[in-house]
């Protein structure tokens, strides 16, 4: 199939020009046909297996786990989200089975976990010595934006739209809420993923310690003004 002006960009290489390599991280069939997967540059032609080994070397220390209990379709989102940040792994709690549609195939690139329930996953994490650390904007929940992140922790997320269960709730050593302006109660657990990794991300890749203001609460929501 012809690349024309008016199409997108490809994405990735074409296949491999010059002589052939001899690294036994490369996949032939790549090499032959070009890689087009939506891997970072250092991971081009490289087979799967490979990546993983590579990946493993270097993850980072955090944990992501969600519960399942009505096949909740962010887990896709949230599976890829820790892929991006190199977590250690993600831990799907309840049903087995989860869209696997929007991870775009990165569960190939990480561990995941599945616990039958909570007891499960709050027993792996004891036996690690991890914390386990909810997040959801329930009633005495600390704000994410206020906590140093543990370094080395499990982070739980809940369902769309009912947020963690009681017994979730009751497992965790702290729980911990995302700050919001608008009129919804949550984000759905993808975004809340990526908000808490990436808090995480800032504070134990790039040593920002979060700022502390007011006794370690938000500030007030000025209710609109009538106009």
């Amino acid at each position: 199939m012809t690349h024309g002006p008016g199409d997108p960009p490809l994405v990735g290489v074409g296949p491999w020009q010059g002589p052939w390599p001899d690294d036994d991280r490369l996949d032939p069939e790549l090499l032959a046909l070009g890689d087009r997967r939506n891997v970072v540059d250092r991971y081009r032609y490289w087979r799967v297996e490979a990546v993983v080994a590579d990946l493993d070397t270097r993850r980072n220390p955090v944990h992501v786990a969600i519960e399942n209990w009505r096949h909740d379709l962010n887990i896709g989102s949230v599976v890829r989200t820790a892929n991006a940040v190199n977590a250690a792994g993600v831990h799907v709690v309840g049903r087995r089975r989860w869209n696997r549609r929007g991870a775009m195939v990165t569960d190939r690139y990480l561990t995941v976990h599945h616990h039958e329930d909570v007891a499960a996953l709050s027993t792996w994490t004891r036996s690690r010595g991890m914390p386990l650390v909810g997040i959801d904007n329930t009633p005495g929940a600390q704000p994410l934006e206020t906590t140093d992140l543990p370094h080395e922790v499990v982070l739980l997320f809940g369902q769309e739209g009912t947020g963690l269960t009681s017994a979730a709730l009751e497992a965790c050593s702290s729980v911990l809420s995302i700050a919001q302006f608008g009129s919804t109660r949550s984000v759905n657990a993808g975004a809340a993923a990526a908000i808490a990794l990436h808090a995480w991300v800032r504070r134990h890749r790039f040593g920002q310690r979060p700022t502390i203001e007011q006794g370690g609460r938000r500030p007030a929501l000025e209710p609109p003004g009538l106009e």
